[in-house]
């Protein structure tokens, strides 16, 4: 950790060198670092009876800092990169308030010019706390309200909660028994030929891929615009696997 240890025969014993220019800056990381352990593990020795997936949440290298900023009360500025407009950079100054992890990928939640955003912490480039400013940060906000109508992390205000039925057969009925595709999950037919739900979410991107992912018995019941991009995806992937094969 670049802590020097040193010994002094006058005082009999080892001691940490004071005037080690590096120390409190190894001790500020430190203490940063066994926050970021404290929030993804409970105990030090989790390891030892619990088989964890292999999968955890990617590391960033800015989890320190952003969490240090939300500790704080610190402003936060970087440059962020916008990956839908073709790695568009731009410059941001935000109030950090909250880290979330969703599918193995880091999230900040933070107001920008007064509107709570979600940034990636994948796209966040170059960030430095602003010491110089500090913020009250708002511990009303509802984390669990704010995404209780999404799937994932993306709260998208603009896109409308819909009522979705789905049908699947009676074996990937069983996994979504034990594994609630959303929190809003309602069985309507649940029989040897059938599992049918009702859930209340945003169709949002996220949501249709991971549909997709468990799709051997899905029927989409309604609405059928849904059934409709599905079908688009498909039809998409089959048609770029026959351009791929009749490449020499």
């Amino acid at each position: 950790m670049g802590i020097h240890i040193r010994f002094d025969k006058k005082r009999n014993g080892y001691y940490i060198d004071e005037e080690d220019e590096q120390k409190k800056k190894q001790y500020e990381r430190l203490l940063l670092n066994f926050d970021l352990l404290n929030a993804i593990d409970s105990t030090s020795n989790l390891h030892t009876y619990v088989l964890a997936e292999h999968h955890r949440p990617m590391n960033c290298e800015y989890l320190p800092l952003l969490i240090k900023a939300i500790k704080f009360s610190h402003p936060v500025s970087f440059n962020y990169l916008y990956v839908h407009e073709s790695g568009k950079m731009r410059e941001k100054k935000v109030l950090p308030h909250y880290l979330k992890e969703d599918q193995q990928r880091w999230y900040l939640l933070a107001y920008d010019n007064g509107i709570l955003k979600t940034f990636s912490a994948d796209c966040i480039k170059n960030p430095r706390i602003l010491y110089e400013e500090t913020f009250k940060r708002n511990m009303n906000i509802n984390v669990e309200e704010l995404f209780k109508d999404s799937y994932g992390i993306w709260n998208q205000a603009d896109i409308p909660v819909e009522e979705i039925e789905l049908s699947y057969d009676a074996l990937d009925g069983n996994f979504l028994k034990s594994v609630p595709l959303h929190h809003s999950q309602e069985i309507l037919i649940n029989n040897e030929t059938e599992f049918r739900i009702r859930i209340r979410l945003r169709i949002t991107n996220d949501f249709v891929m991971a549909l997709l992912s468990r799709s051997r018995s899905l029927t989409v019941i309604r609405p059928l615009h849904l059934r409709e991009r599905g079908r688009k995806v498909y039809e998409e992937a089959l048609t770029k696997k026959c351009v791929t094969a009749k490449r020499p």
